[in-house]
């Protein structure tokens, strides 16, 4: 009788237990407090679970556990190491041409989120995603001026100046501006400024929290007009196509448009939280560029646009991002 009971109650948690139970790996190259964590990759996870009774499910391998090098996050989607990883698409400009147009500045309308203008545009961008399924894309809080030993009020302070940028379009900002940009991956920059590598850095505000900037950095500028960063996060397709049709439905119908912009508001609580939390710090100076001062920055820029644009036969994918 008991053995009878025993087996019951085996048999009964094995009909519980999800079926055909699929862990994705999600490669993080950065530490689990980062924003995308909670904003992207523990949203996926519940969101693929509750879809799917807890048969389908994600999970973060954080600080490059899946492999180092935030510049090949994307490979390893492809060749299988990982299901799931996000990068920037900067640190492989040339992969990204028309895609990185979002990061330029004033292109992005205004009240409108960087996510749901590269949707808006995502016909024309999908070519650059082979061998994945782009998961989430969406752009940073707008780019600030994080210096060492330097305080920037107008271009001429940028002169000869080594300024770390993500990638091709803020490299292009920075020229304009008269500065050196300097290209290297994010968890790069803490030491860079801290050994005097570089000035200074084009990056959004939540780098102050995600990355400690403010603890290396002395001297912040808001207000110039220096575009965004943009990010995605993809799905292997090989890895997409080997989901069940219940799992694949529950990615489907949970990617896009929603975590992209959950992602992006993220990412602005976390630049508004690192900047609050600097101000307080008596031995930083803040710049807040007036409308004059924002100027003389706007007129520097003024020809970025249309040349990269023109230089990357863009047109069509600047007007689907603004419309």
């Amino acid at each position: 009788m008991i053995r009878s009971t025993l087996l019951g109650a085996a048999l009964a948690s094995l009909v519980a237990m999800p079926a055909f139970a699929q862990e994705l790996k999600f490669a993080n190259f950065t530490p689990p407090f980062h924003t995308v964590n909670a904003s992207v990759i523990e949203k996926l996870n519940a969101d693929f679970s509750a879809a799917t009774n807890g048969s389908l499910t994600v999970r973060g391998y954080h600080g490059g556990e899946l492999g180092g090098g935030p510049v090949e996050q994307y490979v390893r989607v492809v060749q299988g190491v990982a299901e799931i990883a996000w990068g920037l698409p900067g640190y492989t400009s040339s992969q990204f041409a028309k895609t990185m147009i979002v990061e330029l500045p004033g292109v992005v309308p205004e009240g409108k989120s960087g996510a749901d203008a590269i949707w808006d545009a995502m016909d024309l961008l999908a070519g650059e995603f082979p061998g994945t399924v782009p998961i989430a894309l969406w752009t940073s809080e707008p780019n600030v001026m994080i210096m060492k030993n330097k305080v920037i009020r107008t271009p001429a302070d940028l002169e000869g100046l080594k300024i770390r940028v993500a990638g091709a379009t803020a490299g292009k900002v920075a020229e304009a501006l008269g500065a050196t940009p300097v290209q290297m991956p994010i968890n790069q920059v803490y030491n860079a400024l801290q050994t005097g590598l570089i000035d200074g850095v084009f990056t959004g505000s939540s780098t102050l929290d995600d990355f400690k900037l403010d603890e290396v950095a002395d001297s912040f500028t808001f207000g110039a007009p220096l575009g965004r960063l943009s990010f995605f996060a993809v799905m292997g397709e090989n890895a997409y196509n080997g989901l069940s049709d219940e799992a694949r439905a529950a990615v489907d119908a949970n990617i896009g448009r929603g975590v992209s912009n959950n992602a992006e508001a993220a990412w602005n609580a976390t630049g508004q939280a690192g900047v609050a939390r600097a101000r307080m710090d008596a031995s930083n100076t803040f710049v807040d560029l007036t409308e004059e001062e924002i100027a003389a920055f706007r007129d520097a820029v003024s020809n970025v646009v249309a040349e990269y644009v023109a230089a990357v036969d863009g047109d069509a994918a600047l007007a689907a991002l603004q419309k």
